[in-house]
């Protein structure tokens, strides 16, 4: 199960820089670092200045301590887990690295970010398997969609657990059982929740997990993880894989190995450099900033800044269009105007008034964070309604 620490930090906002040109509600596409992690970074820095401080042990002291965070925040087990540059490098090794069989089908559904398509659409002239694109036959996809759309040949579901453009949270629990009973997997990109609400793998029931980090996790562009089991894992097939990860890599005095094997588990697939100390001491001091306010404490403030949104919109002008039942929505809510062009419009208006949102496949994504209160949501209103 996953815990995490309580935070005896009453005044969240303190805890970042404050930003004082413009209202800031877009933590979904780009977060800003904590004072913690900046501190961080200056003193990677300092190590690359002075670089004979640095011990042979520090490049693996770091990943090694964001590994037990990322454990700790998603109930895992720190060697299933590799640290990456974001989602795509774990969504890469799920496709290269399992055995596919012409005809085997890949779920994944209508308006995914373009990550799924990117991945499998190659992958159908390169193994012959074939991607289906689920349509939801309500307003917003659910698990019951993609139960019905299996086959017996689908071997996986390859999904979102929060979509980016609506925030709807699926049911992924109730998609494993499906899949498991069939001998189909679930990977589950979990960018758009993995430390803004509660997660745990046991619970969720994936196989594999991709995340990148700059959002949630407060870490900079260019880190994520990719979680696996390690019964999955060692079903892979072979690959090139970066040599850090290769068993008795930590012994630098004796490295010229000629048949070198990965250890067990995911780290295989470390990026290149994961003792990378600019990106990766602020990604460690971030994600234990994270455990030390917990996701549950974002996901509740985050439900009622968003209920709040909601009740406050103009219903003349705005609608939502992400579910109000909070136990179906992520971290985060979105609206429209009335159309397409008004809605272009209004996200234009919010960014003159420099209230800054996302517009996201033609809704106004709002997705705050500790550092806001219900006055940010206030001036969102203001900003519309002028």
């Amino acid at each position: 199960m996953a815990t995490a620490t309580t935070s005896p930090i009453t005044d969240y906002r303190q805890e970042w820089f404050e930003i004082e040109d413009a209202t800031y509600l877009n933590l979904a596409g780009q977060s800003p670092m904590p004072k913690v992690a900046h501190r961080a970074v200056q003193t990677a820095i300092e190590w690359k200045k002075f670089p004979h401080h640095v011990a042979d042990s520090a490049y693996f002291e770091i990943p090694n301590r964001i590994r037990a965070s990322i454990a700790k925040l998603i109930g895992a087990m720190p060697e299933e887990i590799a640290l990456t540059t974001g989602a795509s490098t774990g969504m890469s090794a799920v496709a290269f690295g399992l055995t596919w069989k012409p005809g085997d089908e890949v779920l994944t559904a209508k308006g995914e970010f373009p990550l799924q398509y990117a991945t499998w659409k190659p992958m159908e002239a390169r193994e012959g398997i074939v991607m289906k694109v689920v349509a939801p036959r309500e307003r917003f996809i659910s698990a019951d969609d993609f139960l019905a759309a299996m086959t017996p040949r689908t071997r996986m579901v390859s999904v979102s657990l929060v979509r980016f453009d609506n925030g709807v949270l699926l049911d992924a629990a109730r998609i494993a059982a499906a899949c498991h009973e069939q001998g189909a997997l679930l990977l589950l990109d979990v960018s758009q929740c993995c430390g803004g609400m509660h997660l745990d793998v046991n619970e969720l029931g994936a196989d594999f997990m991709v995340c990148a980090g700059y959002k949630w996790l407060l870490s900079p562009y260019g880190t994520g993880f990719f979680w696996a089991k390690n019964e999955q894992t060692d079903k892979m097939r072979p690959g090139p894989f970066y040599w850090a990860a290769a068993e008795g890599a930590e012994n630098f005095h004796s490295l010229a190995f000629e048949n070198p094997k990965p250890a067990r588990g995911a780290r295989r697939w470390d990026m290149a450099e994961t003792s990378n100390y600019f990106n990766f001491a602020a990604m460690d001091a971030s994600l234990r900033f994270v455990l030390q306010f917990g996701p549950e404490t974002v996901s509740a403030h985050n439900r009622k800044l968003i209920d709040f949104l909601f009740e406050r919109l103009p219903k003349d002008r705005c609608v939502p269009a992400s579910p109000l039942d909070s136990a179906h929505r992520g971290p985060y809510g979105c609206f429209t105007a009335r159309s397409p062009e008004k809605t272009a419009e209004l996200y234009q208006k919010l960014v003159k008034e420099k209230v800054i949102t996302s517009l996201r496949e033609g809704n106004i994504r709002v997705s705050p964070h500790l550092f806001n209160t219900e006055r940010d949501i206030d001036r969102l209103i203001t900003a519309i309604t002028l």
